[in-house]
């Protein structure tokens, strides 16, 4: 991709986005950089996007040396258990905690790092038996737990919508995960780092602001679709 239209694509967004805030702040965007070049991705900072998420622990490790240091580095992706030790070191963040098992071995392996890491729940807020994430009813002690563990700091919520040709049929899931974050941000166990909330791609990352997303994910509107098997993702 030409850096110009990288740049274009990405004021594009940035105005739509403070557009759709409506003044309750900026919203941070998270470039999902899936199957892109590491030539591509360093383009960004002179976007103004230095965050950027990766959906596979293999494609990470492969691309890491040779990105940009200035980037901050969140798994964004499913992340299994038995490969948390390939990340250590190289992301700041995971967002996609579904189980208090991955928090365990996360917070074993950076404390045995000497190093913390932030994470993010990750919510299924529609239920979809395909899609990871824990149930609404199991946010709150599941966020117990990992407020108690040593090597971690609990940031945020994260969800990944179902994928409609509508994107205003999906408000009323996007205010419930507001609220839901509005809840927990009233607990006094959740700590003064928790303020994010990751809601929000490409394909409705504007009704996902409007709602009160502090992040969205954005892959297809920076970069273009994705040919994959045959066919374009534009998710």
């Amino acid at each position: 991709m030409r850096e110009e239209e990288l740049m274009a694509r990405a004021a594009l967004w940035r105005r739509r986005l403070d557009e759709a805030s409506a003044g309750r702040g900026p919203v941070e965007i998270c470039a999902a950089t899936k199957t892109q070049t590491p030539e591509t991705i360093n383009l960004l900072p002179r976007c103004g996007i230095t965050h950027i998420g990766e959906n596979r622990v293999q494609e990470l490790r492969e691309k890491a040396s040779l990105l940009n240091p200035s980037f901050a580095v969140d798994m964004i992706g499913h992340l299994q258990t038995n490969k948390v030790k390939y990340i250590v070191g190289l992301v700041e963040r995971v967002q996609s905690v579904d189980s208090l098992e991955l928090a365990e071995a996360l917070s074993s392996r950076f404390e045995a790092a000497g190093g913390n890491l932030k994470v993010f729940i990750q919510v299924n807020i529609a239920g979809e038996k395909q899609k990871f994430g824990v149930a609404e009813n199991e946010v709150f002690p599941l966020a117990r737990r990992i407020a108690a563990l040593p090597a971690l700091s609990l940031e945020g919520l994260m969800a990944i919508m179902p994928i409609s040709p509508d994107p205003e049929a999906l408000r009323p899931l996007f205010r419930r995960m507001r609220q839901l974050f509005d809840r927990l941000s009233e607990e006094s166990f959740r700590g003064p780092e928790f303020r994010h909330l990751s809601m929000g791609m490409s394909s409705d990352c504007l009704v996902a602001a409007q709602e009160g997303a502090t992040m969205v994910r954005l892959g297809t509107a920076l970069f273009g679709a994705r040919e994959a098997a045959g066919r374009k993702e534009t998710h």
